[in-house]
């Protein structure tokens, strides 16, 4: 399986960025798809993840109401929508897949997927 995460980059505080996470190398019928994140000196965070076929979303509270994950289903990409951007939110981005079957709050742990995309680095300016 391989991920390709793209759309990072400069913005203004408030401002918005979309991430891609585009997949490819097996069937995600009853997979989920993550994004996480890590600051400069800091352990990884679980930013949203997505069940890919019923579309089930979960998210980390200091993001809830300011992104957005979603997926589409022939293109085979997951999405991350980020709005009112705050300079916290600076880190690398990660997606990742699992192989399927993950309790949905599970998804929130780092351990539960077997799949990491390379990172995509968003940075938030005040």
């Amino acid at each position: 399986v391989q991920l390709q995460a793209s759309g990072g980059g400069l913005v203004q505080a408030g401002g918005s960025l979309r991430l891609s996470c585009a997949a490819s190398g097996r069937t995600f019928s009853g997979s989920a798809m993550g994004w996480f994140r890590q600051a400069p000196g800091k352990e990884r965070e679980f930013v949203a993840a997505i069940r890919w076929s019923a579309g089930s979303t979960i998210y980390a509270d200091s993001v809830k109401g300011r992104f957005t994950i979603s997926r589409d289903k022939v293109k085979i990409t997951v999405y991350l929508q980020m709005s009112s951007l705050k300079p916290e939110d600076t880190a690398i981005y990660y997606c990742a897949a699992d192989r399927g079957g993950t309790i949905l709050s599970y998804l929130t742990m780092a351990p539960s997927y077997d799949y990491w995309g390379q990172g995509t680095l968003v940075t938030v300016s005040s």
